[in-house]
């Protein structure tokens, strides 16, 4: 399994904003070969921002980095660049490989 995460620090004031952007997006992942599980994180508050982290579970490795070059890929995030109001900074990418299952 694979996990890929990018994390966001939303103004405040800007949460409600930024989460219905996620909730009313065309993902197209149910289209995508090896992808498991999408969850949209909400994290700790700090003064300025409130961190969130999109999480996307894939097979392994391949298939996340397929996604990263597909048509539905680009779809997806066709309009991404006109939330950059909503969020400080660009969002910070961590991708992760599976080494112990419980």
């Amino acid at each position: 399994m694979y996990i890929a995460m990018n994390r966001f620090k939303v103004l405040k004031g800007s949460e409600g904003d930024f989460e219905t952007v996620w909730k009313t997006r065309d993902s197209q992942l149910d289209k995508v070969p090896g992808f498991v599980e999408f969850r949209l994180l909400k994290g700790p508050e700090a003064e300025d921002h409130t961190l969130y982290a999109s999480h996307t579970l894939w097979k392994d490795y391949e298939a996340f980095v397929a996604w990263t070059k597909s048509d539905h890929f680009r779809k997806a995030h066709a309009n991404a660049g006109n939330n950059k109001p909503l969020y400080a900074g660009h969002p910070q990418f961590e991708g992760f490989e599976t080494v112990q299952k419980l």
